[in-house]
């Protein structure tokens, strides 16, 4: 053991096991059941989102029980405890999606407040929905306590007339029903096996892109990612994990030994190397402010540049996580990358070993062609970009993979919420050269970052996905695809040049030179920023108004405080 206290591996939790003064403290274990040899040992803190209000949570009470028996097996004593989730799917394209991004900060709260005042001294968390991963991370970061981070697992897809589906199919199904195009019934149909069952969605969106995240910066135990939401493998990762963290506390590895420069370089790479979510810049940029890691926004260019894209994954491609765990998952990218040069194998893990040792008898399996080499890539670029220009002097993030137009010049159809331009969209307002604005979506103005599955799937069912792009200061779902600037910054509630861009104004986006502009001169956008004025605060009591006052740029991950 690196580090031993006086009270052994109890970090913390002998403040209220140990002393005569501690009675009332005991009374308090015991009345749950606790006995006196269980309160000896170190206690560890399994935190879930389960919920029953999404079914990429609904198994984790589950998953948290086999956690639980791992910790036990190492000689420590679990502690199960809950954090708030909402469902991403569920709350799109109407104002409950507004809760989605600031739910991340209060799990992250929720699991720092608990094991803060518990005493805990190391802990297992597990996630299934978009936010309540980073969220769970961010938790740890902050307390840094001995941690393992758990991914519920993806769901299965559904298939559809001899196809794989998953959700996206679903919203852009509706674009296609609205034009016509799909029968009512064969809408029906597809909504009924989209889904089959427990798990995140199947595709590379933000949850899988955030587990195959966690795993290339060492959070998570290697191979993990892809498996499963209702594999018995899942199941083992989870007694594995809280193996594995005993063996973090033992050698006093903390995450902020694990989240350091290196290892959110190794998660930015995998990343676009997978044509992974939007959402991840925004997360990563949060975790690495937990972490105490200087990370700008531009180094997602940097690395974007140098890292091809290798793995061929829904929404930009073909296949879903289940293919790529098939493969070997997430291991299989990273070994092709690290012989490649382009992850730092130096960087340490939960497994106490680095991502070289992890890597070492990973082979690059043959007749396949989900993952391909590094020397034959899909693009030879990473699938993230950041865009800027005069329209988003501090950025905006689009997202390459599957796009065919990455350039675009148009007419500005503008407006100031999503429900304004999905019924334009709805009413056939919206033409092929459009470049669709929508603005006062960002982390104050919404406040919330909304993501706008529903609006951007419409396009695409419409077949409008390749002829119109779209920019706005929200977000996009990590199903979404097509040219879509989000997170636009500065926002247009606090005067950024998106405030003032009016119908007919004409935007470009050069995806590949990374420019985003409106073309006007800069003297005409200062008159009329000069007569700008800051919309009322839409909400001015409870969590949203009190996120709008907190939250910042979206350049800076939306971070509160």
């Amino acid at each position: 053991m690196s580090k031993q206290t006086s009270h052994g591996l109890k970090l913390h939790s002998w403040e209220v096991t140990e002393g005569a003064e501690r009675a009332p403290h005991r009374a308090m274990f015991h009345a749950m059941g606790l006995s006196d040899e269980q309160l000896a040992k170190p206690q560890i803190g399994v935190a879930s989102s389960w919920n029953e209000v999404t079914p990429c949570n609904i198994h984790l009470n589950r998953l948290a029980q086999f956690a639980k028996e791992g910790v036990r097996q190492s000689g420590g004593m679990p502690i199960e405890f809950g954090t708030i989730a909402v469902s991403d799917g569920i709350a799109m394209g109407h104002e409950g999606m507004k809760a989605s991004l600031m739910t991340r900060e209060a799990i992250a709260d929720s699991v720092e407040l608990v094991a803060f005042a518990e005493r805990l001294d190391a802990l297992v968390t597990i996630a299934g929905c978009d936010k309540s991963l980073p969220g769970m991370i961010m938790g740890s970061l902050r307390l840094n306590l001995p941690s393992v981070f758990v991914y519920g697992g993806t769901i299965m897809p559904g298939t559809f007339h001899g196809h794989d589906v998953t959700i996206q199919d679903v919203f852009e199904a509706v674009g296609a029903h609205a034009m016509g195009k799909l029968p009512a019934t064969e809408l029906k149909a597809l909504e009924n096996v989209a889904c089959p069952g427990a798990g995140s969605c199947a595709g590379m969106f933000t949850a899988n892109t955030m587990a195959s995240a966690s795993e290339a910066m060492g959070m998570s135990l290697p191979g993990s990612a892809s498996v499963p939401a209702m594999d018995e493998r899942r199941n083992q990762v989870c007694v594995a994990s809280g193996h594995a963290v005993l063996d973090l506390l033992k050698q006093d590895i903390r995450p902020r030994d694990i989240i350091t420069r290196k290892a959110l370089e190794n998660a930015i790479a995998v990343v676009v190397a997978i044509g992974g979510s939007t959402n991840a810049v925004l997360h990563l940029l949060a975790i690495a402010r937990e972490a105490g890691v200087k990370l700008h926004i531009d180094d997602f260019n940097r690395i974007s540049r140098r890292t091809p894209h290798i793995a061929d994954m829904k929404p930009g491609g073909r296949y879903v996580m289940v293919d790529l765990d098939r493969i070997g998952g997430v291991p299989v990218v990273m070994k092709e990358l690290l012989e490649a040069g382009l992850l730092h194998g130096d960087a340490l893990t939960v497994t106490g070993r680095t991502v070289r040792e992890n890597l070492r008898d990973v082979r690059f399996p043959a007749g396949q062609d989900v993952v391909h080499p590094v020397k034959s890539p899909i693009n030879p670029t990473g699938t993230l970009a950041i865009l800027k220009g005069n329209l988003a002097p501090e950025g905006c993030v689009v997202k390459t993979a599957g796009v065919k137009m990455l350039r675009h010049r148009g007419p500005a159809r503008v407006f100031n919420r999503e429900e304004e331009a999905f019924a334009a969209v709805k009413a056939r307002k919206i033409k092929a050269g459009d470049v669709v604005v929508i603005r006062y979506e960002g982390p104050k103005g919404g406040p919330g970052m909304r993501e706008m599955l529903a609006l951007t799937a419409a396009l695409v069912g419409e077949g409008l996905g390749d002829s119109v792009a779209l920019l706005t200061d929200g977000r996009f779902s990590g199903a979404t695809h097509g040219l879509m600037a989000g997170h636009v910054a500065p926002e247009a509630a606090v005067g950024g040049p998106i405030a003032i861009v009016k119908n007919g104004d004409v935007i470009e986006i050069d995806a590949a030179k990374r420019r985003i502009n409106v073309d006007l001169t800069a003297q005409e956008i200062r008159r009329r920023l000069k007569s700008w004025k800051a919309p009322k605060p839409r909400f001015t009591r409870g969590a949203l108004a009190k996120y709008a006052r907190l939250v910042q740029s979206a350049s800076v991950g939306a971070v509160c405080g």
